[in-house]
């Protein structure tokens, strides 16, 4: 596939690829462009070409045209999770609920248009006070490979609806899906130029968009230290910045949780994606009382897990995104039992033969007994290893699940409101649950505290990020 330019597809200056790797079979199928900083500022003009008559267009309008990109989304999802399968390796029923999931991002946004209008405050007898929204401009996106549809939408939706034009970066190693909903939106109505794709390596494309002067705002999504990188380049011309940047998550169980409901929980929350998700469950925190029993049926529920690659049939969990992410995997579950940091319950191996395909594939583990100065419970564990700590009280459990650097989401499995409101009031994270985990509907504004990121994505507060205020004083 190549880039798109300005409604067109671009091969690149230099005519460098790069290759599209299965991670369920370690081979390439597809190539795609090698962008540079000369595709970028092209992209960046055409934006900027296309801006004055996007903007000038009602909201009504605007939002009409994403409502047609999720009709024409939706009549292929098929097709396009099939992609978003093999290039990504999630289990096809996870890529189908992905890319509904974009179109109804799309959908939400569309729906807010209507409501996309300025504020009269009267001020008595001093005067009247009109305050409007305009768009920023040019916006550049940059997303991971772990969602490459979903985090396409939360950011390409918003700013598309509000009146800006985008250049969006997808991950080197998920670039089809972003490539093929573009030209999609494109073939729906979207105007050529509107939403401009530079497919590349980030340390070349991605810095060339946030250090373009042209681009008024970066939204970048990933590690912690890459999104301080973004925010140093931001500065330099005073671009505004949304960073989402990891996190790791605690999932705490209280006493009188559902303990099915909360195992369930916990096997989605931590497996789903190959544990490759930022709002995955990444420390597992249970009240002793029902520790050995919750233990118990966890095991056995892991256990039961069905590991392969995702264009099969009843898969549960697909590979690692590539051979460097699970060698990282591995040597940390290596390090862990070396140093008697941990008791391994199951897993904690590569997965390889006949049956794996020569894919990235690693089993399902659950490690207990944690020491609680582990790498497991410090560090953001991007891959399927869950550690369990049994704790006695509930200021044990929020002393651990603050005990980190990241402050993205929490949950807390319990029938006690009380437990629930404490909780959220003393878990220094963005997001609390209360007996679920992953859920994130686009209603809800969704970022982090600490390094988990600054700003916010989804809701109308994701919305109020791609505009600038205005004010007008009308003295009389």
């Amino acid at each position: 596939m190549k880039m798109r330019i300005g409604g067109e597809e671009v091969a690149g200056s230099d005519e460098r690829w790069l290759p599209v790797i299965n991670p369920a079979t370690g081979k390439e199928i597809d190539r795609v462009p090698e962008g540079t900083m000369y595709e970028v500022d092209d992209a960046v003009n055409a934006a900027e070409s296309a801006f004055s008559r996007w903007a000038a267009r009602s909201a009504r309008e605007r939002g009409a045209i994403l409502f047609r990109c999720a009709t024409h989304v939706r009549e292929c999802h098929t097709d396009l999770a099939r992609l978003l399968t093999m290039e990504q390796g999630k289990p096809l029923r996870d890529a189908v609920d992905e890319v509904r999931g974009f179109a109804n991002v799309l959908e939400y946004y569309a729906g807010l248009s209507s409501s996309l209008t300025g504020d009269y405050l009267p001020l008595g007898p001093s005067g009247d006070a009109v305050v409007v929204h305009e768009p920023l401009g040019v916006c550049g996106a940059i997303i991971p490979w772990n969602m490459p549809a979903l985090l396409m939408g939360w950011k390409v939706a918003p700013a598309l609806v509000t009146g800006n034009t985008m250049v969006f970066k997808p991950a080197s190693q998920t670039p089809l899906t972003g490539l093929t909903l573009v030209r999609i939106m494109e073939d729906a109505g979207l105007p050529p130029g509107i939403l401009n794709v530079v497919t590349g390596k980030g340390e070349v494309v991605g810095e060339a968009l946030v250090r373009h002067p042209g681009v008024k705002k970066v939204s970048f999504t990933g590690d912690v230290e890459t999104g301080l990188r973004v925010q140093e380049l931001a500065a330099g011309s005073f671009k505004s910045v949304t960073l989402e940047l990891g996190g790791s998550d605690p999932m705490i169980v209280w006493k009188d949780a559902d303990i099915d409901k909360a195992v369930a929980g916990a096997v989605r929350g931590r497996f789903y994606n190959a544990g490759q998700t930022c709002t995955a469950v990444k420390r597992l925190f249970i009240h002793r009382s029902i520790c050995q029993e919750f233990v118990y049926r966890l095991k056995a529920k892991v256990e039961s897990l069905n590991v392969g690659n995702g264009l099969s049939p009843d898969v549960d969990m697909g590979p690692l995104s590539g051979a460097s992410q699970r060698e990282r995997i591995r040597k940390l579950v290596e390090d862990l039992q070396n140093r008697g940091q941990g008791i391994l319950l199951t897993g904690g191996m590569p997965l390889s033969g006949p049956n794996y395909d020569g894919g990235f594939f690693y089993a399902p583990t659950v490690v207990t007994d944690v020491h609680p100065e582990s790498p497991l419970l410090s560090k953001e564990v991007f891959g399927p290893v869950l550690p369990v700590m049994c704790i006695p009280d509930l200021d044990t459990a929020i002393c651990h699940a603050n005990s980190t650097r990241f402050g993205l989401g929490a949950s807390v499995w319990t029938k006690d409101i009380s437990v629930a409101r404490e909780v959220f009031n003393r878990v220094r994270s963005g997001v609390v649950w209360v007996n679920r985990h992953l859920t994130l509907p686009p209603e809800i504004p969704f970022g982090g505290l600490k390094v988990s990121g600054i700003g916010r994505e989804n809701g109308r507060e994701g919305l109020v990020s791609y505009t600038r205020s205005r004010s007008l004083y009308l003295g009389w």
